[in-house]
Formats: structure tokens, C-alpha cells, sequence
């Protein structure tokens, strides 16, 4: 998912209590997805479920990773993604494809007990449920976290929050944030941490990176206009995988040289039904809806309420719920016994 511009631009690591006091509008499927991805058995791939063989690994990963972000001080928004449009439809029935060959191979790689694969195609089979998103919502809102929806592609209506100046940064692996113009995008928000690196027995510390539109329009030596030509050229939700044969650094070349959209488009070969031109103004107009973000409760009651149904340990919820409130401690606050009793 996502343009493939990654390697051009320079990202800054930062640490989380540098995000402290600030509301981050945070792109809601695309942290689901990540969660319901990784948090999976290492054996088998198959993601936490439930007695009832209802998947959980989205709402373990939202709830202990949320409350790490408000312990820290940050203030999530997650926004989550609307009608997406028409022309995003081949794209979408692709990706069944391309999961259903992936489950395949992961039950082929569970039978030869090959570890790396399974992990692997398990991951590339993951999909996210509205029934998901859903639950999603729920715990977030009890967790007292704002969610705003969005009219189309959450990452636009992140980058016009960030824009109108209701949160401080879009949060995304996604570099989408950025085409639809998003003045500040963090990455690594939700996946802080030591991490295995794949496929090797060594292991990383993965912090946020903070990248400012500005300074890397300036490090490109383009505009915006130009960026968008740049994600376009190698390809984007609505045009994966680009044009064959041009790479980042040649599309860059050819934003650089030729400027606009209409002049690079006489210089290339367009092989989408989709216009590069509908792309471009889609990235550039994209449905945004005013908003206020909405203020949310915290109800501690709801969250145990929430994750027993989905069979989280009792004592090991209660013991995350507590440390938050007594290290967050306010006249109107207090531990969680005062609440369960």
C-alpha cells in the first residue's frame, strides 16, 4: 500500500517524548492492518482469536500500543477511511488475488513447517474486516481516544486535519500523508520498539521518524505538484507498481526536468486505463469534510467489558489500566479498583 518514494526522502528519528503534548491524527487501517498482520502465532501465522474464533489481534495491539502513546503524553486520532474511490476498485480486486494466492502458500509453508514463510505469506494473506474496524472504534472510544471518519481516504482527511491545524502531524507507514499534503507525517508511530529484522537472527530498535513536507520538497528540489508526479511515475494505490522501468531516481529525474504532469506525460509511456491526470487532481482535491474532533470518555468499565468478551487476561488489563491512571493521576482520576468495584 502507499507510493514507492520511500527511499528518496529523508526521514528524522525522533523519540516519543518529543511527540508528548501533541494530538497525531493517525491513519486508522493502516495501523489496524499492521497490527492484525504482525501480532500473529510464530508457528502457525494465524493471527489471536478468541474462544468464539474471533480475531483479536487488532484489539491487543490497539490497546496496549495506545495506552503506551498516552502514557507518553500523545494524543491519537485515528481516522478511518470512507468510500474509497470508484477508480481504486481494480486495485482493491487485485489485492484479493494477490491474498488468495498468499493464503495458499502459507498453508503449503505451516505443512513443511517453514517458519520464515509462514510469517511471511501469513502476513501477505491478512485482510481487515468492517466487523474489525468496528470493534476497532469501540475500544478506542472507551479508551476515551477521538475517532473521526473520514468521506473517502483517511490519509486526505489526516493531511487536511493536519493542514487546518487540529493536530500536529499525520501518523502513517504510508507516504500517502504527504501527496495529499500533510505539512508533518511520523512514521513508525505504532511499531516503536526491538525488532527481529527478517530472515535474520539479529534484532533493531525501531524509533519514530518525523519527516516536515517543506524541508523534503527542499531536499528534492521540487514542489508539490512535482512530488505528486513523483509518487504517480512509480506508483500509488490507484497505479501500483508504476511505470516498468522507472524507478525513484528516474522519476525524479524526469519531475525535475520536465516539471508538470502534461509535460512528463508526453515523455512517458502510460500503460493504466486510469488517467494520470484524474491520479494527480484525486491527490490534490482529495474529499476532506470540516470536522471537530470529538471529545471521548474514558471508561475504564468499558475497556474490561470489551477485552473480556474477547478473552484478554482480567489481571493483565487491569495491571495496563492502572499504571496509566496512577501515572496520570488527577484530582478527578483515580486507580481502576475504585471503578470495578
Amino acid at each position: 500500500m502507499g507510493v514507492n518514494i520511500t527511499k528518496l526522502i529523508k526521514s528524522k528519528q525522533i523519540e516519543m517524548k518529543d511527540l508528548a503534548n501533541r494530538k497525531i491524527a493517525v491513519d486508522a487501517l493502516n495501523t489496524i492492518y499492521q497490527f492484525v498482520s504482525i501480532i500473529r502465532d510464530r508457528f502457525t501465522g494465524e493471527p489471536l482469536r478468541d474462544s468464539k474464533g474471533r480475531v483479536t489481534s487488532h484489539l491487543s495491539g490497539l490497546f496496549y500500543r495506545n495506552f503506551n502513546l498516552l502514557k507518553a503524553g500523545v494524543q491519537p486520532i485515528y481516522v478511518f477511511d470512507g468510500k474509497p474511490p470508484e477508480f481504486k476498485k481494480a486495485t482493491t480486486d487485485a489485492r484479493k488475488v494477490v491474498r488468495a494466492a498468499a493464503e495458499k502458500k502459507w498453508k503449503d509453508a505451516v505443512e513443511k513447517g517453514d517458519a520464515e514463510k509462514v510469517k511471511l505469506y501469513a502476513q501477505g494473506a491478512t485482510r481487515v474486516t468492517t466487523e474489525m474496524l468496528d470493534e476497532a472504534k469501540t475500544l478506542l472510544k472507551s479508551m476515551g481516544i477521538a475517532c473521526v471518519q473520514a468521506p473517502s481516504e483517511g490519509e486526505a482527511q489526516c493531511a487536511h486535519l493536519c493542514r487546518e491545524g487540529l493536530v500536529y502531524a499525520s501518523a502513517s507507514q504510508d507516504m500517502d500523508s504527504l501527496m495529499f499534503g500533510a505539512p508533518k507525517l511520523v512514521r513508525n508511530l505504532n511499531v516503536t520498539g526491538r525488532r527481529k529484522v527478517p530472515r535474520k537472527e539479529k534484532y533493531i530498535e525501531v524509533k519514530p521518524e518525523f519527516i516536515e513536507l517543506s524541508s523534503a520538497l527542499k531536499q528534492l528540489g521540487i514542489d508539490h505538484d512535482q512530488l505528486i508526479i513523483l509518487g504517480i511515475l512509480t506508483g500509488t494505490d490507484y497505479n501500483p507498481g508504476g511505470i516498468k522501468g522507472i524507478g525513484p531516481k528516474t522519476a525524479i529525474k524526469l519531475a525535475r526536468e520536465h516539471k508538470t504532469l502534461d509535460s512528463v506525460m508526453k515523455n512517458v509511456e502510460w500503460p493504466f486505463k486510469i488517467s494520470a491526470e484524474k491520479i494527480f487532481d484525486f491527490f490534490k482535491n482529495p474529499p476532506v469534510e470540516k470536522t471537530k474532533i470529538p471529545k471521548e470518555k474514558f471508561q475504564p468499565e468499558k475497556i474490561m467489558d470489551i477485552l473480556e468478551d474477547h478473552d484478554f487476561s482480567r489481571e493483565r488489563a487491569e495491571k495496563t489500566i492502572n499504571t496509566y491512571l496512577e501515572e496520570n493521576k488527577t484530582g478527578k482520576q483515580a486507580g481502576l479498583g475504585s471503578f470495578l468495584k
